[in-house]
C-alpha cells in the first residue's frame, strides 16, 4: 500500500518538487493506522482541513409576510391576534348572523392589507361584481380553504446583503432560519451565492407564513428526519420544525444538524410563548438522547428566541456534553455574544455542539454587517459593546440583510 493510500481525509497531501518548490500532486487518501517511515514523507506537506458551520435568521429571502414588517412588535402582536380571532370565526360549525357581519367587517377592514382567504371548495363569501357583500356559507362545513398571508417584496439590495452575510461566514454548512421553501433556497444559492452549495433541504412545516427552517450544505445529505408531527396533546410542539439532517463528511464520520426556530417572544399575542419555547427545548433534549454527544458530531442550530439565562432554554442548554460555540469563544465576555438587538443587545441565535466538535473547535464569531443602524446602536451603547459598522450597502431598513447576526464556528475535521 503506497503513501497516498495511508493518509487520511484529515490532511491535504502535496508533493513538492525540491528543486523548484512547485507542487506536483495534491490528493487525499485513507489512513490505515500503519506507521509511515520518515523517508516516505520527505517532501510531503501536510495541511489539516477545517470546516465551518453557521446559522442565520435571514428573515426570508425573496418575500416576507407584511405582518412581520413592523419594527414595533406590539403592532404585529395586535394584528396577529386579530387574525387568530378571524380564524376562529371562520372555523365555527354554524355562523350566526353577527358572526357573518363580523367576518365581513374584519376581512374587508383592518385585516385586508395582511391576509387573503383562498376558497378551495365551496364559497365563504357572497360577491357582487367581485366585491364582497356578505357571507354565503352557513358554517365551516359549507366551504374549505385557508388564510394566506400577504407578502411584502424585498429590495434587490436587501437580497444581495443577505447573500453577502452568508458568503462572509465562509460556511460549508448553514442552518437557514425563516425562509420560504426549498426551491427558494436553490434559486437564492444559484443567483446570489454563486452556486456555492450543492445540497439544500427544507420541509414545509407547521407555520403557514413561509418562515420555515432549512439547510445549505457543501457535503452530501444522508438521512432526514422531520419533527413537525411531534405533538403536545393536540398541538404541534414545534412552531416550525426541528429539522434533523445527517451530513456525510469526507472522513467518513457523519455530522448531524438539528435546525430550529423556537417560538417568538415578539409575537406573543396568546401569552404562552415562554412555555412553548420550554416545551420545544425539552423535546430537542429528548431527541439528543438518541446520540452519544461525547463521540458523535451533533449540532443544534438556529434562532431559539431567548437568552442563555432564560428558564425556557435551560432544559437544552444544561445538557452534558453540549456547548455553545460563542461561550467557547468568549467565555469571560457574554456581551460579545450578542446576535440581536431589540431594546437590548442579547444572544438569541445559537450553535450548540457536541463534545466531539468542542474538542476540535478552532474559533467562532458573529457576522453583524447586514444589520441596519449597526454603528448608531453600537457606538451609542456607552461602551457596553464594541462599535461596529454595517455594510456600506445597508443604508435603510429595506436594504438590511436581517435584524440578526449570523453565528459561525470553525472546526478541525
Amino acid at each position: 500500500m503506497d503513501l497516498l493510500d495511508r493518509l487520511s481525509y484529515l490532511t491535504t497531501v502535496t508533493f513538492i518538487n525540491e528543486s523548484n518548490n512547485l507542487p506536483l500532486v495534491e490528493r487525499c487518501g485513507i489512513f490505515t493506522g500503519e506507521k509511515i517511515h520518515p523517508a516516505l514523507i520527505r517532501g510531503v506537506k501536510l495541511v489539516t482541513k477545517t470546516f465551518i458551520i453557521a446559522t442565520f435568521n435571514v428573515q426570508n429571502l425573496f418575500g416576507r409576510a407584511k405582518v412581520f414588517n413592523f419594527r414595533d412588535h406590539s403592532i404585529g402582536d395586535h394584528i396577529l391576534g386579530r387574525i387568530d380571532e378571524f380564524s376562529q370565526l371562520v372555523n365555527k360549525k354554524i355562523f350566526k348572523e353577527q358572526d357573518k357581519e363580523q367576518i365581513v367587517s374584519m376581512y374587508t377592514g383592518d385585516l385586508k392589507p395582511y391576509i387573503s382567504v383562498r376558497e378551495n371548495r365551496g364559497k365563504l363569501f357572497k360577491r357582487k361584481n367581485r366585491k364582497i357583500v356578505g357571507v354565503q356559507a352557513d358554517g365551516c362545513r359549507d366551504w374549505d380553504g385557508e388564510i394566506v398571508f400577504k407578502q411584502a417584496r424585498f429590495s434587490e439590495v436587501g437580497r444581495k446583503n443577505t447573500g453577502k452575510v452568508i458568503k462572509d461566514t465562509k460556511a460549508d454548512i448553514v442552518c437557514i432560519v425563516e425562509t420560504e421553501n426549498r426551491p427558494t433556497l436553490r434559486s437564492f444559492d444559484a443567483h446570489l451565492l454563486g452556486s456555492r452549495y450543492k445540497h439544500e433541504m427544507l420541509i414545509d412545516a407547521n407555520d403557514p407564513r413561509g418562515i420555515d427552517v432549512g439547510l445549505y450544505s457543501r457535503y452530501p445529505i444522508g438521512l432526514i428526519q422531520t419533527h413537525l408531527f411531534d405533538r403536545d396533546g393536540n398541538s404541534p410542539i414545534f412552531s416550525r420544525d426541528c429539522l434533523e439532517v445527517e451530513l456525510l463528511m469526507p472522513d467518513g464520520m457523519p455530522l448531524y444538524m438539528l435546525c430550529n426556530h423556537f417560538k417568538s417572544r415578539g409575537y406573543d399575542y396568546s401569552g404562552n410563548a415562554a412555555e412553548k419555547r420550554k416545551k420545544q427545548a425539552v423535546r430537542v433534549a429528548q431527541i439528543l438522547d438518541s446520540y452519544d454527544l461525547s463521540r458523535e458530531r451533533v449540532v443544534v442550530a438556529g434562532d431559539l428566541n431567548d437568552n442563555p439565562e432564560s428558564a425556557s432554554l435551560q432544559p437544552l442548554l444544561g445538557i452534558e456534553n453540549l456547548y455553545d460555540v460563542l461561550e467557547l469563544q468568549f467565555p469571560d465576555h457574554p456581551i460579545k455574544r450578542w446576535t440581536y438587538y431589540y431594546n437590548a443587545f442579547e444572544q438569541i441565535d445559537y450553535l450548540l455542539v457536541s463534545k466531539q466538535l468542542k474538542d476540535n473547535f478552532r474559533k467562532a464569531g458573529v457576522k453583524r454587517g447586514g444589520i441596519y443602524d449597526l454603528y448608531a446602536r453600537t457606538s451609542s451603547s456607552g461602551g457596553l459593546v464594541e462599535a461596529e459598522t454595517e455594510y456600506s450597502t445597508v443604508t435603510c431598513r429595506k436594504g438590511a440583510a436581517s435584524d440578526h447576526g449570523a453565528v459561525w464556528a470553525e472546526f478541525s475535521i
